[in-house]
């Protein structure tokens, strides 16, 4: 079963205000375990991010400004897509930009079956913090190099969290076709894992880092930002 793990970096928090993207990174799984397949792009949003946006991810319009524009890679995004489940941590956001960006692009909004994980976390973790960052403390992923986000590096850390929340490794590879689906809101569609923790242990917890060469490249690309505002942040 292939699924897919998508997140995104943008210029501020309105993509209905003229907010674009500008960093996509999607990971590829089959059987909910890294192929190691993946779609990653810098791109020119042909605007500034806000300042908010810019200690989040300290992508700048130095580094931006050479970079493709959606359109460019906006089929090769499809294509890989295709229609394969897609995972993301709080939908609305990145599918509000993905959508903003295709219709741009005069193409078709995603209508793939997307799984919420802060949904999931949610009914996981009720009346707890459910960000990306908590969710790794709690399960012992490894984040001790994420100062700054990136799409492709949270994409990895959110597949290893989805993991996690579908009952780890030791779970039956072919689960989902076991559990209900429900829709909420007739937007957001995730998983009813209440069954499978019904009666779960509690596991063992085990600490899972990125590997050497994603921690590598995204530190290169940070030092290669001219003018970063992380390099003013840290002086």
């Amino acid at each position: 079963m292939r699924e897919i793990v998508l997140d995104t970096e943008t210029t501020g928090l309105d993509s209905n205000n003229g907010d674009r993207i500008v960093e996509i990174g999607v990971i590829e799984l089959e059987n909910h375990l890294q192929t190691g397949n993946y779609f990653h792009y810098y791109l020119n949003p042909e605007k500034h991010s806000d300042l908010q946006a810019l200690k989040i991810h300290g992508l700048n319009s130095d580094f931006l400004k050479d970079k493709p524009k959606f359109i460019d890679i906006a089929d090769q995004f499809i294509n890989f897509i295709s229609d394969s489940k897609i995972i993301i941590h709080n939908a609305p956001f990145d599918l509000g930009f993905i959508n903003s960006e295709l219709r741009k692009c005069n193409k078709v909004e995603l209508d793939n079956v997307i799984i919420d994980t802060l949904l999931l976390a949610k009914k996981m973790f009720v009346g707890q913090s459910v960000s990306l960052n908590s969710l790794c403390r709690k399960f012992n992923i490894d984040i001790s190099d994420r100062e700054i986000h990136g799409a492709l590096k949270d994409a990895k850390l959110l597949s290893h969290v989805y993991l996690e929340l579908i009952g780890g490794k030791q779970t039956k590879l072919d689960f989902t076709n076991e559990l209900n689906i429900t829709n909420l809101d007739n937007e957001h569609i995730i998983l009813n894992i209440n069954d499978l923790y019904k009666n779960n242990k509690v596991r063992t917890k085990k600490n899972i880092f990125l590997n050497k060469d994603d921690n590598e490249l995204h530190r290169r690309t940070i030092e290669e930002i001219p003018n970063s505002i992380w390099k003013k942040l840290k002086s």
